[in-house]
């Protein structure tokens, strides 16, 4: 079943989408805007958040209420926008894109939100970015290139507060972590499962939200 509904283009069948949709909280216009456009203008719009994933990225936000924020992988800026709906008065998020086409999109809608100034975006490498952000955070979010998603993880790990959370993108991979089709993206998804799995610093859960959240959160 899985794979049928990937090979459509689609991570649930419409009318459980559709269901799902109207029993969530309302897609806020700012965010309609941006998905959008997106799905006019960029060349892969399957990689926007979307109205579900995008209000249960505000949703953990708001429920951790986190001082800064680490997005790696910012695409048009939709789940930065949402992840930002949490932080606290004072609070920043940082993200990161190597894309600058992608990214001005982005800024375009990270300055007509409220959050304009709370948002610093960061455009090249993740690998060398990282270290040279000086704050701890309480929240992160990976969503960028697959192979590295180990790499950052503990890049950003060192920089996380105990109780903080580690949320990565796409770690079902359309279905392929369990079809044994295993290209590098996939044999780098599953060896990140496993590795947090495997982790004596994290515990974590693997949520089948969309095409899959893997939430860790730092225990030590």
């Amino acid at each position: 079943m899985w794979l049928f509904f990937y090979k459509n283009m689609e991570f649930l069948p419409k009318e459980i989408k559709k269901y799902s949709e109207y029993h969530t909280e309302k897609e806020p216009e700012l965010l309609k805007k941006l998905n959008r456009e997106t799905w006019a203008q960029v060349m892969t719009p399957r990689m926007l958040s979307g109205h579900i994933q995008g209000r249960a990225l505000s949703m953990f936000s708001k429920m951790i209420n986190p001082q800064n924020i680490i997005e790696v992988g910012t695409y048009t800026g939709y789940s930065a926008l949402c992840l930002a709906e949490g932080l606290t008065k004072s609070g920043s998020l940082h993200t990161i894109d190597i894309n600058e086409e992608t990214t001005s999109i982005a800024r375009r809608y990270f300055n007509k939100s409220e959050f304009s100034n709370k948002i610093h975006q960061h455009i090249g490498n993740g690998l060398e970015i990282i270290p040279k952000i000086d704050c701890n955070f309480q929240l992160a979010f990976i969503d960028a290139d697959k192979e590295n998603y180990s790499a950052y993880f503990d890049l950003i790990i060192e920089k996380m507060d105990i109780n903080g959370y580690i949320i990565a993108d796409n770690v079902l991979w359309s279905g392929k972590v369990v079809n044994n089709q295993l290209d590098n993206e996939t044999r780098a998804l599953d060896e990140y499962n496993m590795k947090m799995m495997n982790d004596e610093r994290v515990e974590t859960m693997l949520l089948p939200i969309r095409d899959g959240l893997m939430i860790s959160r730092k225990i030590r």
